[in-house]
């Protein structure tokens, strides 16, 4: 019986050694080139919860991977063991293997200044979570994390998840619309409208609406347009004219017996200025001499 059993247990045994070389060799062919790849290790802190991340979990730059998560814990089982409990911070601690050649310290300082930045997000419906950097254009509104310990490893700041900042303001919106009036607010719609219908159609006193007002808008401007269609409009503007021409015509009448009364005047008055000097060197001359010539008073700028 043993005799028959032990090419059975031969062939068994060579089958186990060729399925674990098999193994071996598709771990090098598949795995060597992160198994024998340059790496180095970064670690971010997160506040809010990290559920659907696990160990193992891609890290990715703008959807490339680039490395993947070596480790998930508390920032007070790694860091603040001496710190009281009710003290410690409690961040979720996220190490990440990243592949490549190591950078420096000054180099990852000035990627964060570039706010390079870490963050979980959601691979669709699936519900598993990855890592993501990237150079946000708001990571100026979310302030780095504080902490007052020595990271093992150089940090990035993480920026907090998109999943909770919708239900963050979900929930804020929903505790405004609870703390909102709505029994004010409703009694104020309800007077505005109201209001809205007296102004419209009016309150049957002295406020007659806009909609009579428009109406009677329209009478008028059907009334000019009645106006305007007949001759009377243009017997109007012929004796606008005429009025126009004749109003002219007299000033300018005016104007000319203004003139012929102004040159009488002169006269007049240049006649009495040569009396005034013979009387002046000469006042016998008044009496013995010859009657000066009669003056008779300008009429309409003719001497009689």
């Amino acid at each position: 019986m043993s005799n028959n059993s032990n090419p059975n247990y031969f062939r068994l045994g060579v089958f186990v050694l060729a399925a674990i070389g098999v193994l071996i060799a598709v771990i090098l062919i598949f795995g060597s080139g992160q198994l024998f790849q340059k790496s180095f290790t970064l670690e971010t802190y997160i506040k809010q919860s990290v559920t659907g991340l696990d160990t193992g979990a891609a890290v990715r730059f703008r959807g490339v991977k680039i490395g993947q998560v070596t480790s998930i814990g508390l920032s007070g089982d790694i860091y603040e063991q001496e710190v009281p409990f009710e003290e410690r911070r409690q961040y979720v601690v996220v190490r990440m293997q990243i592949f490549g050649d190591k950078v420096t310290e000054r180099q990852i300082t000035d990627f964060v200044k570039n706010n390079l930045r870490a963050r979980v997000k959601s691979m669709g419906i699936t519900g598993v979570n990855y890592i993501e950097f990237d150079f946000s254009p708001g990571a100026a509104d979310h302030a780095a994390l504080p902490f007052n310990w020595k990271p093992d490893h150089p940090v990035i700041p993480s920026m907090p998840n998109q999943a909770d900042e919708i239900i963050s303001g979900i929930q804020k919106l929903i505790g405004a619309l609870n703390e909102m009036n709505i029994d004010g607010t409703q009694k104020k719609f309800d007077a505005l409208l109201l209001n809205l219908n007296t102004m419209m159609a009016g309150d049957g006193k002295n406020n007659t609406g806009l909609i009579q007002s428009v109406n009677d808008i329209n009478l008028v401007l059907g009334r000019i347009a009645k106006v305007t269609d007949k001759d009377e409009l243009n017997i109007m503007m012929r004796e606008l004219v005429g009025a126009i021409v004749a109003l002219r015509q007299t000033i300018t009448s005016i104007q000319g017996d203004t003139s012929v009364t102004i040159e009488n005047l002169k006269q007049t008055s240049e006649q009495l200025n040569e009396l005034t000097r013979i009387a002046s060197q000469s006042p016998a001359s008044l009496i013995w001499g010859e009657p000066p010539p009669r003056i008779t008073p300008p009429m309409n700028g003719v001497q009689k």
